[in-house]
Formats: structure tokens, sequence, C-alpha cells
């Protein structure tokens, strides 16, 4: 296991900046995830953690040393890929062993790795297929029993669960996350989807444009977004960000609509950005009208989607509820749970 560091990391295509200064500290067993929207840079930050890409400014430490310079395969790293990328004409027990052979490790050390992996795996049964007779979280367990083989310093994964179905992929984030726990090696992964970041990481890192918005613990984030974007990004279904102004104690949506401020907010009259929670959203006779557009029923819960003075607002009941498109309903709001931005520069207003 060990420590990762990253400091002022920056990567250049030409004239173009893809990484723009970045500072990440990842403690010595920690499981951190990369999370962001496509073209945000967090797979070329992995990639130069992993030795893959060049490094254009800064450094990269691992366990206090700088590997900006050193060959990934000097770099006591295993990287899990989106594709399995396992050889065909091998089996599962050829193709966990190979990085080791060619490495040249003798087989009495081999087969106990590889048995230990595949018993942590659940694929000692399966050691003698090919991949073509696995199916496919099978095979991505494959790629993961050829990493842990190597027994590295640092795990990196990237998008490994993106070529799976929706159950297969909840199942798989469970395997990985039990993995996690019971090797305790350093992990960093990366991930465009929201749900894998909230449930697996115990550190998020939010990145855009290869800048990072905020890094914090899941719920943090969760419960305190630093800016629009990070409140926008974090949460299934996103928060209802609604523009309006504060006007006479009160947030004003549109002509008519109020809807009530924080009991701690004490600022001057000003255009802001009004967060609120789907989930945070009830029901009750002295809140705020709008207009229902969609009803969806999914068994747990149900998700209303509505318009208030041109706004869209997503509301989430966990009890069963019973309302029709075109019908008017009103949202209730607790202050408590209310989130303020500054509609000019994004950021999130100190509360």
């Amino acid at each position: 296991m060990a420590s990762v560091n990253i400091a002022d990391v920056e990567k250049h295509f030409g004239a173009v900046s893809v990484i723009k200064g970045v500072n990440i500290d990842i403690a010595d067993g920690e499981f951190v995830i990369l999370v962001g929207p496509s073209g945000c840079g967090k797979s070329t930050l992995l990639r130069m953690i992993a030795g893959l890409e060049e490094i254009s400014g800064g450094a990269v430490s691992i366990d206090d040393r700088i590997v900006n310079d050193v060959q990934p395969k000097d770099r006591d790293i295993a990287m899990v890929f989106q594709s399995y990328a396992l050889y065909p004409h091998m089996t599962v027990e050829e193709n966990m062993a190979f990085s080791l052979r060619i490495k040249g490790i003798p087989d009495k050390e081999i087969e106990p790795r590889v048995e230990r992996a595949a018993e942590i795996l659940d694929l000692s049964k399966l050691l003698d297929r090919l991949p073509k007779q696995l199916s496919g979280g099978q095979r991505q367990r494959v790629a993961m029993g050829r990493a842990i083989v190597r027994d590295p310093k640092v795990f990196l994964f990237d998008e490994p669960l993106s070529n799976l179905d929706a159950k297969l992929r909840v199942q798989m984030r469970s395997e990985i996350k039990a993995l996690h726990q019971r090797l305790g090696t350093t992990t960093i992964y990366v991930t465009h989807d929201q749900v894998e970041a909230m449930t697996m990481a115990d550190k998020i890192v939010v990145m855009n444009n290869g800048l990072i918005e905020q890094i914090g613990p899941p719920l943090d984030l969760y419960d305190r977004p630093q800016n629009i974007f990070v409140a926008s990004f974090i949460g299934s279904p996103a928060m209802n960000l609604l523009r309006g102004r504060v006007d006479n104690g009160s947030f004003r949506l549109g002509e008519s609509t109020s809807l009530p401020l924080p009991h701690s907010w004490s600022g001057q009259s000003k255009d802001i950005v009004y967060g609120i929670r789907p989930e945070k959203l009830g029901l009750g006779n002295g809140g705020f009208p709008a207009l229902v557009e969609v009803v969806e029923p999914s068994g747990a819960e149900t998700q209303v989607i509505a318009s208030a003075e041109g706004e869209k607002i997503t509301a989430v009941f966990r009890e069963r509820i019973t309302v029709s498109p075109g019908e008017v309903i009103n949202f209730a709001v607790d202050a408590d749970d209310v989130h303020l931005f500054d509609a000019t520069t994004g950021q999130r207003i100190g509360l």
C-alpha cells in the first residue's frame, strides 16, 4: 500500500490545456474516485498516474517517490481498464498469471497468488475456462484478478463497469468495494457515474474542464456542494436549481411565488440560485403551487416532474402518492434544507 500525491499537475496537448494544475492528496489505503463529465480530464489524470501519459507540469509521487520519469512497470501499480483486455487463447488461470510469468517469477510463487486471487473473486471453479466461456461480470473479475496477483501498492480503475448491464453494475460495485475493504490497497477509480462515486468512495474528486471543483467524502459533497456544478452533478435526480431574487426576507421565484430562506440568512437583496434536493420537497397547503407534467412511479418511490413560474422542478416521494399530469399540487419547503448560490459566480453562499 502507498500514499499518492498529485502536486500542480498539468497536461497539454500542443496549445490545448487538458489538466490545469491539479492537487490531490490520497492517503495510504484510501479509495478515491475521480468523477466528472466526459472530457473533464479524469482518465487523462489517471493515465498520468499510471505512466501512460507524460506529465507536462507538476509531479506525481507514490509513497513519497516522484515517479514522473519512472516507467509504468516500475511504479508498482496495477490498472484495470474499461475493456477486459483478456488474452482469448489463454485460460483464466493463464491470464491471471501472465504478468507474473513475463517478470520471471517462479511458478511455485505464482500458483498460490493466483489461487488466492481466484478465491477472493469467486473464480476458483473457472480457472480452466477461456474468456469466451465467461459472462461479462466474470471477465471483469478476471481482469481484477490479474491486477490482484501483482500485489501492487496502488490499484487504478478506469471506468471498469461501463460495459456491463445495469444489474451487473450494481453487483460489481459491491464486489469492488468489498475487495477494497478486504485488501486495503490504495485505490484510484475513474467514472462518470456519480452513483458509483457516492456508493463506493472514501473520498470523491469532482472534476470539470481540467480543474477540481470539490474534494471530500461523498455525503459532504451531497450535503454542502461548494458550487452550482457540484450541486447539479452529485445526486440523482439532480438538485433543483431555481433562479430568482432575494427580496424582503424571502426568495422570489417569478412574479408571484415566494420560498423561504434559511434562518441564518442575513444577506441583502440580490440575484441568487435557490437549491433544493428532490427528496426534500414535500406536499402541503402552505407550499407553492406547481403544475404536474410527468409522474414516474418506480415502486419504492414516485418521481414527479412539475413546473412553477417557468422553472422545471423534480420531486421524489418515498411514500405512494396519487397525482396526475395536469394537476396543480403544492410543494412544501423546509428552510433548513435550502442551498443558496451566487447567481454570478456560481459559488455557494456561506450558510
